[in-house]
């Protein structure tokens, strides 16, 4: 019998667990849980005989990985996957999957409200400003960015993007894809930013970019913190004190914000782009039928470690 671990500081749903559970009864694995568990000892343990594990943004690190000496599969039930070592996995053959799209219009919901509450002053009092007819810039154009899109259309925004490796899909759809980064954070009113914590990606947001934004847009950053240059970001707030940061990331330098920028800056207090119950489920879901799939017919559709 194949043994999975759901291992989880922030738990599912008990609906995701009951259709987990199902999925894997039906298979005749056993399930193993491991919930809002306090130390990562707790976590070496409960890895350690298991063939498979469904992580939420539980860290797996070389540590963890060197531990569980059956693991053949990690799915990140999420899009984002910087939470697991991706070389350790490989060196030990370890597949690592994540589940894009499932949480997909979760986020993009947030990333609207974080807009619209922008928009409005902060729901202060003060006299706000409206979506519509303002142009909003898609930095990336992944499943979260696609229905963003799909919202501000609805809400009669302009919307255009940057995206270096889907041009011709966003072109396919009506967006206007911008030549530079540069352009995009010209010609936005409200640039949201959906691109991974990787590669080219780290720090990509910064003074270069930054200096060509209007004063009085606003950034929106629903993907990850390692993505903005903060000491950049500072400095373009300082110079330019209409613009206004508005994420579900609490920055490095958050006392620095409290001090600097009152009333232009919203952080939520834990990441909650996917903290919805609909997004809670289908990613939950998808990662078990995933584990399924690749045990029962060699499926590696989403593999991340190639």
């Amino acid at each position: 019998m194949r043994k999975i671990l759901i291992a989880t500081e922030k738990p599912f749903a008990p609906v995701a667990i009951k259709k987990i559970s199902k999925i894997f009864d039906k298979e005749n694995y056993e399930l193993v849980m491991l919930e809002r568990y306090a130390s990562k000892p707790e976590l070496l343990d409960a890895v350690a005989d298991v063939e498979a594990a469904i992580i939420r943004s539980d860290k797996f690190d070389e540590e963890v990985l060197e531990a569980g000496k059956k693991l053949k599969i990690v799915v990140r039930a999420g899009a984002g996957y910087d939470n697991v070592d991706l070389e350790a996995a490989t060196k030990r053959n370890i597949v690592v999957m994540n589940t894009p799209g499932q949480n997909a219009n979760a986020v993009a919901e947030l990333a609207i409200g974080l807009a619209i509450f922008g928009l409005r002053e902060l729901y202060s009092g003060k006299p706000g400003g409206e979506m519509r007819g303002r142009t909003l810039g898609l930095h990336g154009f992944g499943y979260v960015a696609r229905n963003v899109f799909r919202i501000a259309r609805a809400m009669g925004m302009k919307v255009i993007v940057y995206t270096q490796y889907s041009k011709g899909a966003a072109a396919a759809i009506g967006l206007k894809v911008t030549n530079s980064l540069e352009q995009l954070y010209e010609k936005s009113d409200i640039v949201s930013i959906h691109v991974p914590a990787r590669g080219v990606h780290i720090k990509s947001v910064s003074y270069d970019i930054l200096k060509h934004l209007k004063d009085g847009s606003i950034i929106v950053n629903t993907a990850r913190k390692e993505v903005i240059n903060e000491p950049d970001l500072i400095k373009i707030m300082e110079e330019k004190p209409g613009i206004k940061y508005m994420s579900d990331l609490t920055p490095d330098a958050e006392a620095e914000f409290v001090e600097k920028f009152p009333g232009r800056y919203f952080f939520t207090p834990k990441k909650a782009g996917a903290q919805t119950a609909e997004a809670n489920l289908n990613a939950g879901v998808a990662a078990a039928e995933q584990i399924v799939g690749y045990f029962e017919n060699n499926d590696a559709t989403h593999q991340v470690n190639k």
